[in-house]
């Protein structure tokens, strides 16, 4: 890969992860747009790799909180605040496992179309717009309930479907059920620590066992950047988030998807 694919590659990984705008989409027109080639199972691992540490290093303080109260009142057989939203992370991650494991063969052979992802980035764009605007954004993560996380998870599985954002698809869930902006971002950046580590162990088990000579140059640079732009990525959004709402990514996808159909169609 040329220096400027790595680099431009990684950057959009680390952004759209995170960002309700759909990854599927950006990483799909540099390939139709200027005829990039594919970047290869090594690379993907890579800025996988680089967008896990990044959330996880963001958010280390809660993932060590979560974690030290799960171990504790678990082994009390008790409940509380902290160990209470890290069952929720568990029972938000289960759905869009499960889903994964049973619908992935399915949706790579029917679902990864250019107009798929196009109609899907302006669908679901448009709910996210709905969401934002008829949520009561009273409610906080400490009042989040086990039946909240499995419907967020059950929304997270929809993101499935290319062109969906997990990001963007988890954060409707939570702003229909009442949550504030924050908090509603907040719980699908936590949620994505466990599908992305996910999605990266299948990634290197099938580099495993492709046997895929590895780049590793590129694979380094690719994961830094990733990183990088990611912890931005976050930071600024979740800053930024309350003063300019959601309704910014919203008109970005419409016009994404405008752009796609035009391309594709």
């Amino acid at each position: 890969m040329d220096l400027w694919h790595i680099i431009i590659l990684s950057i959009l990984q680390g952004l759209t992860e995170f960002l309700p705008i759909s990854s599927s989409a950006h990483l799909i027109l540099p390939s139709q747009l200027l005829g990039w080639p594919d970047q290869g199972l090594a690379f993907d691992v890579a800025v996988h790799v680089g967008t896990l540490a990044a959330v996880v290093w963001y958010f280390r303080r809660d993932v060590a909180r979560l974690s030290q109260a799960w171990l504790t009142d678990t082994y009390h057989r008790r409940v509380g605040e902290d160990s209470g939203l890290a069952w929720a992370v568990i029972a938000a991650t289960i759905p869009a496992g499960l889903a994964g494991l049973l619908l992935d063969d399915m949706i790579e052979a029917h679902l990864r179309s250019g107009l798929v992802i196009a109609f899907s980035t302006i669908g679901f764009g448009l709910v996210l717009w709905w969401s934002d605007a008829v949520g009561r954004r009273e409610r906080e993560l400490p009042g989040l309930r086990l039946k909240d996380a499995v419907i967020i998870g059950l929304a997270q599985a929809l993101a499935l479907i290319p062109g969906t954002s997990r990001s963007g698809i988890t954060m409707t869930a939570a702003l229909f059920l009442g949550f504030s902006r924050d908090s509603a971002a907040r719980f699908s950046f936590l949620i994505s620590i466990p599908l992305i580590a996910a999605a990266g162990l299948l990634k290197v088990i099938e580099l495993i066992n492709l046997g895929e000579a590895a780049d590793w140059q590129s694979i380094a640079l690719g994961a830094g950047i990733s990183f990088v732009s990611a912890v931005v990525c976050i930071h600024l959004f979740l800053k930024f988030l309350e003063r300019l709402g959601l309704m910014p990514y919203v008109i970005y996808r419409m016009l994404l998807g405008v752009v796609l159909l035009v391309v594709l169609w």
